[in-house]
């Protein structure tokens, strides 16, 4: 699959899961406010019910005071005048301050009827009336002393607190709404005249809080205010939102999931495209030697060569060096291949790292003067004795050597530096110094990488399978040591390994 085919379908892909998150979180945001509206205006509601509530209990109070005044004042006027054959005579004074006599007929049967007194000389339709005239003074009587008094009263009294904590929860609880909640009775300028136990003067939000208005009649200086919060209005909110969490949940699990395949796909495709780069290269790799080789076979078939001693030696060497250099080759890419399955058996044995370290120099020294350059060996450690595997150790420092032979400089003359110190912790420092072309910053934290080669520009004459530091730093990690680079562009590169020291 082409990249920009991937590209395009990670972008789709991307846009699709980001307008579906956008759908839900708008979804979301919507609901909860909805719910949000909901809750304040069953709030409102509860506030304004607590709020009538208590101006009927003022009336109710009023008519019961005045009631408790006619039975004390009034009804005393009211005597009786002694029974009478066939009923009981009563005497009364109206309101105008006449006088009047009835008598109920018959044994305590108050559905019998009653009899005026001739000396009354009034009609029953006229009582009547008196009383009515009599009642409806006494009511507005109530009516301009809840004018005039109520405001008299504390508000201690008027709106009791345990009676408006009743009356909140009932009316709170006939509009759905079953949670905790702190109250307090407040004047005009802010101040609570009581609150409950659990309220807090100044919320976090003053947006949280409801007020009402309660006896908004009163004089505006004694006007009192019922404000009510709610501390757990939030998860009230979010509690209702509880099975959409859920589908937002998976959604952000899918687009994780998405984007770790879509990750997995580039990082496939990226080592697809190595190991690709990597068969080219073998086979190039390859194909020069037995190139040489099929050509001196050819030659061997020649008579006249047959019959140069010099010649036949001569084609034996290319022969046997170009063999050495496919077996090489092949071994390094079976030794990567035996390590990532860990069938490689190590043979680890105590040995003096500046000692092979001197002799890997010495034997390297011909391919870099070839090359117009030097090494320089600086083994000033004290203590050198590491378990290792040799074989492996020598290919280590080798194929470092090797690199920095190959990314050397084309105008400068290359200049190796090769040192060993002993360091606390009883460990060894090798370090490996070159004054080459140097490492790019981006490619650093890739060279370790199987297949990774980094570019070198409009050269061509750099081959490889992109195996070598992978080796090298498979080797050291099963040698229980570290490797890590150090390079600038164009100013060199230099390698530091750092293994355990034997302890005697």
């Amino acid at each position: 699959m082409k990249k920009s085919t991937i590209l395009s379908i990670t972008i789709i892909m991307a846009l699709a899961f980001a307008a579906l998150l956008y759908v839900q979180i708008m979804y979301m945001k919507n609901m909860i406010r909805m719910r949000d509206d909901q809750f304040s205006e069953g709030v409102k509601r509860s506030l304004y019910g607590v709020a009538i509530n208590l101006e009927q209990d003022e009336t109710k109070y009023y008519l019961e005071d005045d009631i408790a005044q006619i039975e004390t004042s009034v009804l005393p006027r009211y005597s009786s005048g002694g029974s009478v054959q066939g009923g009981i005579k009563f005497s009364f004074t109206t309101a105008e301050g006449k006088k009047g006599a009835l008598t109920l007929q018959g044994d305590n049967d108050l559905t019998s009827g009653f009899t005026v007194s001739p000396s009354a000389h009034r009609s029953k339709q006229e009582i009547l009336r008196d009383q009515y005239l009599y009642q409806k003074g006494l009511l507005d009587e109530v009516i301009l002393r809840m004018i005039s008094q109520s405001d008299l009263r504390p508000i201690t009294e008027r709106a009791d607190s345990t009676k408006v904590a009743t009356y909140l929860k009932m009316e709170l609880s006939n509009n759905g709404i079953n949670i905790p909640f702190e109250f307090a009775i407040v004047n005009r300028l802010g101040a609570a005249i009581y609150r409950s136990k659990g309220y807090n003067n100044d919320p976090d939000d003053r947006k949280e809080l409801f007020t009402q208005t309660l006896f908004p009649y009163d004089a505006q200086n004694k006007i009192t205010y019922l404000r009510v919060y709610f501390p757990d209005k939030r998860d009230y909110i979010l509690s209702s939102m509880k099975y959409i969490i859920p589908a937002f949940v998976l959604t952000f699990i899918l687009l994780i999931i998405f984007i770790y395949t879509i990750f997995l796909t580039f990082r496939q495709k990226k080592l697809t495209e190595m190991k690709n780069d990597f068969i080219n290269n073998m086979t190039h790799e390859f194909k020069t030697p037995i190139s040489t080789i099929s050509l001196a076979a050819q030659m061997l078939n020649d008579s006249s060569v047959r019959k140069s001693e010099k010649m036949l030696e001569h084609i034996s060497t290319v022969i046997n060096d170009e063999t050495k250099r496919l077996r090489f080759q092949v071994e390094k890419v079976l030794q990567m291949s035996m390590f990532e399955r860990q069938k490689a058996s190590l043979k680890i044995v105590d040995v003096d790292a500046n000692a092979i370290i001197d002799n890997i120099i010495h034997t390297f020294k011909i391919k870099v003067e070839k090359y117009g350059g030097k090494i320089n060996a600086y083994l000033n450690a004290a203590d050198s004795i590491i378990r290792v595997d040799e074989m492996h150790f020598t290919n280590v420092i080798f194929n470092l050597l090797d690199n920095a032979v190959k990314y050397r400089k084309e105008d400068t003359p290359l200049n190796l530096k090769v040192s060993t110190a002993n360091l606390p912790g009883d460990k060894l420092e090798i370090t490996i110094e070159d004054n080459g072309i140097g490492i790019r910053k981006e490619d650093l934290k890739k060279i370790f990488e199987k297949f990774y080669r980094v570019s070198t520009g409009n050269r061509h004459d750099v081959k490889g399978f992109g195996l070598g530091l992978a080796y090298v730093n498979k080797m050291v990690r099963e040698l229980k040591g570290e490797i890590s680079v150090e390079s600038e562009l164009n100013e060199g590169t230099k390698f530091i390994i750092i293994l355990p020291l034997t302890k005697n």
